[in-house]
């Protein structure tokens, strides 16, 4: 039996002003990871906050989320990296600073995975006019990519890519095999919100999953965006053999449903179609990742 890997992506980068619902305090993050692993979730997704500011890049304050679900709960807790304008300011033009909280993390034997985008994204909303604030770009320069791929590579991480744009997949399997890096995770990003990309249909993913199946037909999947609903590609997803993220980072904005909720809704609809949520243990195994020390 195929097993339907769940992650649950807590809150990202939009602050309250946009989510209302994210948990955006160290005690609050822990509390929604564990709830969520213990509804079904198998990875953890996190941008870390403290005290409900802006997101903050400091290790130590991720080490306090990471540490404190795996306390509790056996999964990976992976965490973001900078982006241009989103919450944190500017970014770094050294890949070295940008990257450092993930380092700092790895050497203490705390990821499994590392966010390591393959390319550069405007966002785009489908709802902007001609007085519209310019869209934010999301910059990730090949110099960048790299560098996160050969630090996924040192440390034996599979790297977690966001896929926006079909030339993402391209270009991201082309650079794993050129920096030695393990199998990414493609995780395809649709939105009813943002023009990137494709909208969350059927068409779409078939586009996406025949393009991986040439480019790297061995690589796990998974459907992910943000500002969407999902519903229309779960079964869909599940019949050809991928995975699903959820949660309030990628859920429609203003969204009333909590974490928990996002994750119990996709439990059902996964054992509805035949299928079963894959344990951390079944998840790792597949990718043939070590148990954490």
């Amino acid at each position: 039996m195929h097993k339907t890997w769940i992650e649950a992506a807590l809150n990202g980068p939009w602050s309250r002003a946009r989510q209302p619902g994210i948990p955006d305090t160290v005690e609050a993050i822990v509390a929604e990871g564990i709830t969520c692993a213990a509804a079904g979730a198998c990875i953890l997704h996190v941008h870390a906050y403290d005290g409900g500011g802006p997101q903050t890049f400091d290790w130590q304050v991720y080490a306090q989320i990471i540490e404190g679900i795996r306390t509790k709960v056996d999964v990976p807790v992976y965490p973001s990296i900078p982006s241009a304008g989103i919450g944190v300011g500017s970014l770094p033009e050294d890949a070295t600073t940008r990257f450092a909280h993930l380092e700092a993390l790895a050497e203490r034997g705390l990821l499994e995975f590392a966010v390591v985008d393959p390319g550069s994204v405007n966002f785009t909303e489908l709802s902007a006019g001609p007085d519209s604030v310019p869209a934010r770009t999301y910059l990730n320069p090949e110099s960048h990519v790299r560098h996160g791929l050969a630090f996924a590579a040192r440390f034996g991480f599979h790297p977690a890519y966001a896929i926006y744009e079909p030339g993402f997949t391209r270009a991201g399997a082309a650079l794993a095999r050129a920096m030695g890096a393990k199998t990414p995770i493609y995780r395809f990003m649709f939105s009813d919100t943002f023009a990137y990309g494709f909208p969350p249909k059927p068409y779409a993913l078939a586009a996406h999953q025949a393009l991986l199946q040439d480019e790297a037909p061995a690589a796990p999947w998974m459907i992910a965006g943000l500002g969407v609903d999902l519903g229309p590609l779960i079964s869909e997803t599940v019949r050809r053999g991928g995975h699903i993220r959820v949660g309030l980072e990628d859920a429609p904005f203003g969204t009333p449903k909590s974490n928990r909720a996002l994750v119990e809704e996709a439990v059902t609809l996964i054992r509805a179609l035949g299928s079963e949520p894959a344990s951390a243990a079944e998840m790792r195994a597949l990718l043939a990742v070590p148990a954490r020390v």
